[in-house]
């Protein structure tokens, strides 16, 4: 059956999570007719999913990227806040690096819900604008060019519970007819598959996998009883960590995370033996202040993989690949939404230029993607690089560069807020990593060497029953 509609412009994005439903939100206008199919029947409130296997696991939306999102959906950030979503100041987190704990000042504000419910009010909106539908229980399942008197793709799809092989094949396949199709279909896609039966030759994969783990379970918890916003401790080779970080609701997620042999369990007796051994025990006490709701959730697909499709020549036309479809990151460091933010705002800049359906446009919308993706890709494959214990990149810039962010990450541990709020400008993606060699923080730098750096940043008050001892602003 041809589900092509009457407009001139059809759109489908195959996959309705945040990449899809944010690339929708960028490409929908009058006159144009867009659909997201996804596998997944869509809850009408905020639930978890099985098509988002971290679903249960903690979220935040970091500045840049509620920026991003704020350009395509003006006033998101308002309508996530009225649901419950928290809004923290990164410098307000008791945050625990490798060196030591972070000084407390004021940096960049952050947006923490659930998953469910970022989902949930970014579908909400985009539902509202013009010629968008979203149709759940629909599993695409193929990709085909169209003739010349219909739509330029066919995307192929059947009921999710279909499954491959002629005995499974009840009904002729469902076509959606587009003039351009969007893959964010997220690290599950099929498009390499898809493209391979095109005749097309296979993009290069790149992948670093650190085999990182992490459990999360939900505690319910009065706000006024923890005194810091939210409490972020750093693994590194051998070390594990963990965060806790507030969500809707009075909700908590605390969460337990480490490499290879040290993963955390999947139990809640083993989760609160394995916060037990974190090097500050401020998650497991706040484990034990709350009442826990809920199993524990166990996430353990973290790999870093990104498809080269800017490498394929010729790439077709009409066609679109965004999210972990292109570029998936290991989700304990934050950046997926992010960076589908960023992607989105890309596709939106180019459907502004000009047709995204003309020779060569595609193309070059997804060397821009790419492009979008390539500081988080960095920032994430360096970290788990080191937790890999793998040496990182030789060339004598990268080397004084590495050596330069241990630098500025000693002198914020010894309460440099001006070294802290620029490393976190860069990690948040909204300063660029030459930001980090300002004059300025040189001139701290050399003074801190000569007159020394003065005492570590004290641990933080993080329950209400902690003592701590106040911190000087580093000046």
């Amino acid at each position: 059956m041809d589900r092509r509609g009457a407009q001139d412009q059809d759109v489908v994005v195959v996959g309705a999570s945040v990449a899809g439903l944010l690339t929708a939100a960028a490409l929908a206008r009058d006159g144009r007719h867009l659909t997201l199919l996804d596998r997944d029947d869509l809850p009408d409130t905020a639930e978890p999913r099985t098509g988002v296997p971290q679903g249960r696991q903690p979220h935040l939306l970091l500045h840049r990227g509620l920026r991003a999102i704020e350009a395509l959906l003006p006033g998101f950030g308002a309508d996530l806040r009225a649901a419950g979503a928290v809004r923290v100041d990164t410098g307000d987190l008791a945050w625990l690096g490798v060196l030591g704990w972070s000084p407390p000042c004021r940096q960049l504000e952050i947006l923490l819900a659930t998953r469910p419910l970022i989902e949930h009010v970014l579908r909400a909106r985009v539902l509202g604008l013009p010629g968008v539908q979203v149709v759940g229980g629909t599993r695409a399942t193929g990709l085909r060019r169209g003739d010349a008197t219909g739509p330029r793709w066919r995307v192929d799809t059947e009921p999710a519970g279909w499954r491959d092989g002629p005995a499974g094949r009840s009904t002729e396949p469902d076509a959606w007819g587009a003039d351009l199709v969007v893959d964010a279909s997220g690290r599950a896609s099929r498009l390499p598959r898809w493209l391979h039966a095109l005749g097309l030759p296979d993009a290069p994969v790149e992948g670093l996998d650190a085999h990182v783990g992490y459990s999360t379970v939900r505690v319910r918890l009065p706000r006024e009883r923890v005194a810091a916003k939210g409490v972020v401790i750093l693994a590194a080779p051998g070390v594990i960590g963990g965060m806790a970080l507030p969500a809707e609701d009075d909700v908590w997620t605390v969460t337990g995370f480490g490499a290879g042999a040290r993963r955390p369990p999947r139990d809640l007796p083993g989760l609160r033996e394995f916060l037990g051994h974190v090097r500050d025990d401020s998650l497991a006490r706040v484990v034990a202040a709350g009442d826990v709701e809920g199993d524990v959730a166990t996430h353990r697909q973290t790999g870093n993989q990104r498809h080269r499709y800017d490498r394929v020549n010729p790439w077709p036309d009409g066609l679109l690949v965004v999210g972990d479809a292109l570029c998936a990151l290991n989700p304990v460091y934050g950046q997926g939404m992010t960076v589908a933010a960023l992607m989105a705002q890309t596709v939106r800049a180019a459907d502004e230029r000009g047709p995204l359906t003309a020779p060569g446009a595609a193309a070059r919308v997804v060397r821009e993607c790419v492009e979008a993706g390539e500081a988080p890709w960095q920032m994430a494959t360096g970290a788990d690089r080191a937790l890999l214990g793998l040496p990182g990149p030789r060339s004598p810039v990268a080397v004084l560069a590495g050596r330069w962010v241990g630098e500025l990450e000693r002198l914020s541990t010894h309460g440099d807020t001006a070294a802290q709020v620029s490393l976190a400008r860069v990690y948040q993606l909204e300063g660029a990593p030459t930001t980090l060699f300002h004059p300025r923080l040189v001139r701290r730098w050399v003074r801190a060497r000569v007159r020394g750096y003065g005492p570590p940043v004290p641990r933080p008050t993080v329950l209400r029953d902690d003592v701590s001892e106040p911190v000087g602003d580093g000046r």
